[in-house]
């Protein structure tokens, strides 16, 4: 049986752990070649020999998604390795938070810089390679969709209380990709969001353990208050938060033909949960 991504090229920034790699490895399941990506080196290999042992392709293209180069690298690693762009998966991010009068103007460029900036660059370093991409399947009589799918947040919709940093940069997630389905389309590309609720990683962890996560050089402090999550989770008409395969389900649903017509939606992935 043929695979719904046989032969496709997705590119999926923070994918060595977490919801980014079972992203990529359900996408890899279904035929895509995968270029991850992760802050470290360790992680993304993890990942690539995950789905290399599965029988799948993939490569690594490890760094920061902030680094000024890293557009052109992560979009110059597809085309070297592969030949081809066809899925852009703008994952990565954590949270760094704290309430709008104690947000040190540190904390606010760099969510804003993860979550909104990098995917800009990304995305303005993919179009050239993609309308050509487009040209030459056009001259050749043949129609090739592609799919962007931007990761947004529950925060970014409604807000939430000590994110001011991540809500606003989810927000403009939703903003870019509205605008980005209106420019790429006669590229025949849609561009979409998904928007999470609570996802269960190492990110909403027990923060009363302590785990923090390195992000250049700054020990950032992650988990969740377990009181905190228990309220969070009796808020979610399913009972509980969702898994990282429950995640990636919703952008694969984004990625496969069947969804060749949705563009410039934003899908929860929210377990019902309509608001915080």
């Amino acid at each position: 049986m043929t695979k719904k991504l046989e032969g496709k090229v997705a590119l999926i920034t923070g994918s060595g752990r977490g919801i980014g790699r079972s992203i990529a490895l359900k996408l890899a399941s279904e035929g895509a070649r995968i270029v991850v990506n992760d802050l470290d080196a360790a992680p993304a290999q993890e990942t690539v020999q995950a789905i290399r042992d599965a029988g799948d392709q993939a490569v690594a293209c490890v760094g920061n998604v902030t680094a000024p180069d890293f557009a052109e690298r992560f979009i110059g690693t597809a085309i070297s390795e592969y030949k081809g762009l066809d899925i852009i998966v703008n994952n990565a991010g954590y949270t760094w938070d704290n309430v709008i009068q104690k947000m040190s103007d540190e904390q606010w460029y760099a969510i804003i810089d993860c979550h909104l900036t990098a995917p800009f660059r990304i995305l303005r370093a993919a179009q050239p390679v993609i309308r050509a991409l487009g040209k030459a399947e056009t001259e050749a009589g043949r129609r090739v969709m592609r799919k962007v799918v931007n990761i947004s947040s529950v925060a970014g919709l409604f807000g939430n209380a000590g994110q001011t940093n991540y809500s606003t940069a989810k927000a403009g997630i939703v903003g870019m990709t509205q605008t980005l389905a209106k420019e790429w389309g006669r590229m025949n590309v849609t561009v979409n969001a998904v928007a999470y609720g609570l996802i269960k990683t190492r990110l909403t962890g027990n923060a009363n353990e302590g785990a923090t996560a390195n992000v250049d050089g700054r020990e950032i402090k992650i988990g969740v208050n377990p009181g905190l999550m228990a309220a969070m989770e009796s808020g979610i008409p399913l009972g509980r938060g969702g898994t990282p395969e429950e995640a990636a389900g919703a952008v694969y649903l984004l990625c496969i033909p069947e969804s060749d017509y949705v563009s410039g939606q934003t899908l929860m992935c929210s377990g019902g949960l309509t608001g915080i």
